[in-house]
């Protein structure tokens, strides 16, 4: 198996950080190759602007990127990430949640890499497809999840918790990031309260987080809907009546 670790926190001594190097150390004893994006450290360019693509005006982002992907004229930076997720067969974010949301640093990643003819506007757009996405793409064949650190505890997560349930704030980039382009996307690794953790029970978390790692390729993805497999009324994309799973609403719908 080859993995792309795409990891975005400023310390390296950090959790997060020591989540990284316990990912790499496993998936290599395991036999797997292992690639790092390590954004702080690469002092990753976050905001997608005209520099990313020559001149422009006006500046439009998706006609621009997909021109400038098309010619091959995409920074340099980010042709290499995007060849390092075709090379990828799993593709693990490895950040904490700050602010309900990736860190910025991350989000610039995405905004960058993913772009027009990459990760999305492919394929054919007619009256019986909406283009390929949400389980076909780019992406498609390759599997990701989210390895998540937060400060609350698991309490202020749960479906009565004040923050939300954990699958709904993840949601968007699972969804609409991951999924979006093709990936399939495991269910994530979250550690609760991880400002009050210990060092006493940091082998709990390692020993859990090992044993997710070397489960990879026997863990069921998330069973996300496909646009164009008959789910969906097209081009309105609305979910099918009588789809609706029994006292499910919001998110929950688009899940088989």
């Amino acid at each position: 198996m080859k993995t792309l670790i795409v990891y975005a926190h400023p310390e390296p001594r950090s959790l997060n950080g020591s989540l990284k190097d316990l990912a790499v150390s496993t998936l290599e004893g395991a036999g797997h190759d292992v690639l790092v994006s390590d954004l702080y450290a690469m002092n990753w360019k976050a905001a997608i602007d005209a520099a990313d693509f020559g001149p422009c005006d006006p500046l439009r982002i998706p006609r621009a990127s997909g021109q400038a992907f098309d010619a091959g004229t995409l920074t340099p930076d980010v042709r290499a990430e995007q060849e390092k997720l075709l090379w990828a067969d799993t593709v693990i974010f490895q950040f904490p949640l700050w602010w309900y949301s990736m860190p910025a640093i991350l989000k610039g990643w995405v905004d960058r890499v993913f772009s027009f003819h990459f990760a999305y506007g492919v394929g054919e757009h007619s009256d019986t497809r909406y283009g390929e996405r949400f389980g076909e793409g780019t992406l498609a064949g390759r599997r990701a999840m989210l390895s998540v650190t937060t400060g609350g505890p698991e309490s202020h997560y749960a479906e009565r918790g004040i923050n939300g349930p954990i699958d709904d704030l993840l949601f968007p980039i699972h969804h609409g990031i991951l999924y979006y382009p093709g990936l399939e996307v495991l269910p994530p690794f979250v550690l609760y309260g991880t400002d009050r953790l210990s060092d006493e029970e940091y082998p709990d978390v390692a020993k859990a987080w090992t044993d997710r790692l070397l489960t990879l390729d026997s863990t069921a993805p998330i069973a996300f809907r496909r646009q164009n497999y008959g789910d969906y009324e097209i081009p309105s994309l609305q979910l099918k009546d009588g789809l609706e799973p029994t006292g499910r609403s919001g998110f929950g719908l688009h899940v088989r």
